[in-house]
């Protein structure tokens, strides 16, 4: 229901309208309903919050290409996202140039795949790295060989591998390189007239090499998780580890890490001459006598003190107290 005008707010409007403070034409014009041109062709089933969303996990994505790459590659690289549109299939395949890499990737548990495609150029400056060259692209593109394609394979299956940590706020998926195809031809994994969703993301490697890889996501393949894709649901769905949870998994770490442990008898000092002409019996004079506590050093730290004795065949020592920091030193 609109609001009713009051007598004062009617009176005031006549004397605007009367001394010309008001324009009656802009007023109706102004009162017009906009109307917006919709293309059935092309129905905008994605909006700016589900491609701003897409960015956000695609980012961090490309964090996880530019600290795990370089392990395979020995060479600096740098990704970041450029862009996000949606288009129709058909239009994201007629813009390949041949040839042209493209990896289909089985997107479990959601239904169809996912086209993770990277350019020529960069695929063959992989190949080119990884073969213990430079990292130099051709300067005349060519069809890769079987060889070349093996290679690329396997660097393109640990990338398509670091696609699980970034979506598992949103679905936890099982991602896996189903194939690689260098025609657009063969990778006609949806109807030409489906949308979908494009992230572009700029990979440089090193200084001599720098390429686009696109992540194509149609939209059938996200369908199920649509209402997922906006940034309060993702946001609030964030696993942030507490410092408690951090605690743990240290502990965890530090109870496995291997440290050396020094149990020290006693101290000599003797000259060089004495030194080099010991011999297999001499004895050697310590500053301990046999019911003193020995001192046991946790790598170059003394943390304990202990009392010697053996364990069956084996020297040992029985710990009598514990050194704390402000014990030590």
């Amino acid at each position: 229901m609109s609001d009713v005008l009051s007598q004062a707010e009617i009176d005031s409007l006549l004397d605007s309208l009367k001394t010309g403070t008001v324009d009656l034409e802009e007023m109706k014009k102004s009162s017009e309903n906009v109307v917006k041109d919709y293309d059935f062709a092309r129905p905008s089933k994605f909006s700016k919050e589900h491609l701003r969303t897409l960015e956000i996990i695609i980012e961090h994505y490309g964090r996880l290409l530019s600290t795990n790459l370089p392990i395979y590659l020995r060479e600096n690289i740098t990704v970041e996202v450029v862009n996000s549109e949606a288009v129709t299939y058909m239009e994201f395949t007629n813009a390949l140039s041949n040839p042209v890499i493209l990896g289909i990737v089985d997107f479990a548990p959601l239904q169809g795949n996912i086209i993770v495609e990277m350019a020529s150029k960069l695929g063959f400056a992989i190949v080119d790295r990884m073969l213990g060259g430079q990292g130099l692209p051709l300067e005349k593109t060519r069809d890769f060989t079987e060889i070349e394609l093996l290679i690329i394979e396997r660097v393109m299956t640990n990338c398509v591998e670091l696609l699980r940590e970034p979506w598992e706020n949103v679905v936890e998926i099982s991602p896996r390189l189903d194939r690689i195809e260098t025609n657009s031809q063969f990778a006609q994994i949806i109807s030409p007239s489906e949308m979908i969703a494009i992230v572009t993301l700029n990979i440089k490697l090193g200084p001599n090499a720098e390429g686009m890889m696109n992540i194509c996501l149609p939209y059938l393949t996200l369908e199920p998780v649509m209402d997922k894709l906006n940034t309060k649901f993702w946001y609030s769905n964030m696993q942030e580890k507490t410092g408690e949870d951090y605690t743990e998994d240290i502990e965890d770490l530090l109870k496995r890490a291997d440290v050396p442990i020094t149990a020290v008898l006693g101290n000599s000092t003797i000259n060089v001459s004495d030194f080099a002409s010991l011999q297999v019996g001499d004895i050697i004079r310590l500053d301990k006598k046999v019911n003193d506590e020995l001192d046991i050093y946790v790598g170059d730290i003394k943390k304990f003190e202990a009392l010697p004795g053996t364990v069956g065949k084996d020297y040992a020592v029985r710990l009598t107290s514990i050194l704390r920091e402000e014990e030590d030193g």
